[in-house]
């Protein structure tokens, strides 16, 4: 079954014990991360946790039927987990859905799964699976979340705050979810006693992670200035920046380049290409000169890097801020050396 937005929030935070395969797809790996973690804690704190790598569905496709079939060591709740997930784990989880029985959840998360793909198609299919597309929310989409989550927090967000926390968290939902515990521990907010949050009380929590910093350590990257980006991201660290945001918005600099770069490469001038998209004049000329500098494949590596960081972030007992530091020093390096 394809579950919605409000549907799959609320059966991660009630599963359904019918309810076989929780299938989170799409690149927001982040956010399928996080009901993941709400639907372990509804399970309760006593669950057990077995966790399967594509590895071990390509070696033993029946194995996942089978700890979704096992009962728990010391008999209590249990549930799997399965990461990076691909198509290659299709006879797995079609085994997983034809068994006899399955008293155990199965949470499987795939960024790199395609909504056309078998997988996906099949858990839609599928009476006893839900499935989630995980997209980072923007817009209007990001500033809803924020106004969702703090409603299940016991906040009331008024005035801008939405939008501030939207803009300051880049997307992230793990780093909104904890912006805002922050600020119902602060307001002592519950759901049985809920709060109006405004922008005095976002201030006093410090909850805006530093936009201009974000503005000015990207550009350091794109202009390859590498003996500046230590300089950039300690400034950043010291405003309350994040690494997630940043690579995010990263990230989606370099997506619009790669959009720009390629009407580039059918004859279009740099200038044309900047008036045709409607570049923000205060990122016209970083734009411009990046432009110049990097050609399609460059691009598309890069953005590749940022994604493949970002994701090695999400393990535990990453180096968390340092890859992405050091990232951002290699790409800003790979633009030194760029010439388009």
């Amino acid at each position: 079954m394809k579950a919605s937005a409000g549907q799959i929030r609320a059966a991660v935070d009630k599963p359904n014990p019918d309810t076989r395969l929780y299938l989170f797809h799409g690149p927001d790996e982040a956010g399928a991360a996080e009901l993941a973690e709400r639907l372990a804690r509804a399970l309760g704190p006593e669950a057990e946790r077995v966790d399967l790598d594509m590895k071990a569905l390509r070696e033993q496709p029946g194995r996942l039927a089978d700890e979704a079939a096992s009962l728990s060591l010391f008999g209590g709740v249990r549930y799997v987990r399965l990461t990076g997930v691909e198509e290659g784990a299709g006879e797995a989880i079609a085994l997983l859905l034809a068994a006899e029985r399955a008293g155990n959840p199965v949470i499987a998360i795939g960024p790199g799964l395609k909504t056309s793909g078998k997988l996906v198609k099949a858990a839609i299919a599928a009476p006893k699976a839900l499935a989630f597309a995980c997209y980072v929310p923007e817009g209007v989409d990001a500033t809803r979340l924020a106004t969702t989550v703090a409603r299940e927090h016991g906040l009331r967000l008024t005035g801008d705050v939405p939008q501030r926390l939207a803009s300051a968290t880049g997307g992230d939902r793990a780093i909104l979810a904890r912006e805002i515990e922050k600020l119902a521990l602060y307001l002592d907010a519950a759901p049985d006693r809920p709060r109006d949050a405004d922008g005095a009380a976002l201030d006093a929590i410090g909850a805006d992670l530093g936009d201009a910093e974000l503005f000015h350590a990207i550009d350091a990257v794109l202009d390859g200035r590498v003996a500046e980006i230590g300089g950039e991201l300690a400034r950043l660290s010291e405003a309350g920046g994040s690494a997630i945001p940043l690579l995010r918005q990263l990230a989606r600099r370099l997506m619009t380049l790669a959009e720009l770069r390629g009407d580039m490469d059918k004859g279009a001038s740099v200038d044309e290409v900047l008036e045709k998209h409607r570049v923000f004049f205060r990122e016209k000329a970083a734009t411009g000169r990046a432009l110049r500098r990097w050609n399609a494949a460059q691009i598309a590596r890069a953005i590749d890097r940022v994604r493949e960081t970002e994701r090695a972030m999400m393990h535990s007992g990453s180096a968390g801020e340092v890859l992405a530091d050091a990232e951002c020093t290699a790409i800003a390096r790979a633009a030194a050396r760029a010439r388009g």
